[in-house]
């Protein structure tokens, strides 16, 4: 009887599933594309609907679809809207052009904006660990991990468990509509430089567009926090320095800037020996972090 009855339902799947595949190709370049960008956010109940509606009445589902979401129906433009296709834009450039979005780090990015705190390992966490990634929005920590080593970083499974439950702390299932517009996704390259003296410079690079400054008078202004520290191949501290970096800058110094970089160098007094270096860089206008590690080895 049960045999049946799995048998009846897997059936019923794949009828369902071939209904759905048939009045999917019935629809125009627009309808299809809609289906595509909202993956994430339409329940299985609207998309069904969607599907079954004739094609007149297709276009007034779409208009109505966002509409149930505009956090502020009396003025014309939608929140919502806006920052979701904006968050799929970003996503693109962030995470490996045109696709970028259908990875899980996109996915993410386009539900629940960029995180609070973000810590990059490109070398992995452990010496032959892969490269991986881990994003904590509050109290909830997300790691992705680039299996191939390819760029394409998966959402490791205990962390896949925990989107339910990111969502419910968030009241809703779909990407909030920040206060904070402005914010955008931390980040900075982080190098080590030989000097002519022989003497190892640690360079971090900050895109400026990737800054949120606090508007001050006529001023735009922030605080970045730079800890440094080093550790040695048992995995203990050597050396650590925190340093502020005040900026104050004009609405036109803004714009010459905008494509460029705020440069931050730090020597490092160590000795010869291997080393793993933590550099960790706090935006202090809205306290988003970033931490990067990466393997140093000095001969002399």
């Amino acid at each position: 009887m049960r045999k049946a009855l799995g048998l009846l339902l897997l059936f019923l799947a794949l009828l369902y599933a071939c209904s759905s595949a048939q009045l999917e190709k019935s629809l125009n370049t627009e309808e299809k594309e809609f289906l595509s960008y909202v993956r994430y956010i339409i329940t299985s109940e609207e998309r069904k609907a969607f599907l079954r509606l004739p094609p007149s009445e297709r276009k007034t589902f779409i208009e109505e679809f966002w509409k149930k979401r505009d956090p502020d129906a009396e003025t014309e433009k939608n929140e919502y809207k806006d920052e979701f296709f904006k968050r799929i834009e970003e996503a693109k450039h962030l995470f490996g052009g045109t696709s970028g979005w259908l990875q899980d780090r996109g996915r993410i990015y386009v539900l629940f904006g960029p995180p609070d705190q973000r810590e990059v390992y490109p070398r992995g966490i452990g010496f032959y660990d892969p490269p991986s990634e881990i994003w904590y929005y509050g109290f909830y920590r997300l790691v992705f991990i680039d299996y191939g080593w390819n760029g394409n970083y998966q959402l490791e499974p205990q962390s896949a468990q925990l989107i339910a439950q990111i969502n419910i702390a968030q009241i809703e299932l779909r990407p909030r509509v920040e206060t904070k517009k402005e914010r955008v996704f931390f980040d900075f390259d982080l190098q080590i430089q030989k000097t002519a003296e022989e003497k190892h410079l640690c360079q971090i690079k900050v895109p400026y567009r990737n800054i949120w400054f606090s508007a001050n008078g006529d001023k735009f202004q922030t605080t970045l926090e730079v800890t440094l520290a080093a550790f040695d191949s048992k995995e203990k501290k050597v050396w650590e320095e925190k340093i502020s970096y005040p900026i104050s800058l004009s609405k036109e110094d803004l714009k010459d800037l905008a494509d460029k970089d705020y440069l931050i160098e730090i020597q490092l007094p160590l000795g010869a020996g291997a080393y793993q270096l933590e550099a960790i860089l706090k935006s202090m206008t809205d306290e988003t972090g970033v931490v990067k590690k990466i393997k140093l080895t000095i001969t002399s």
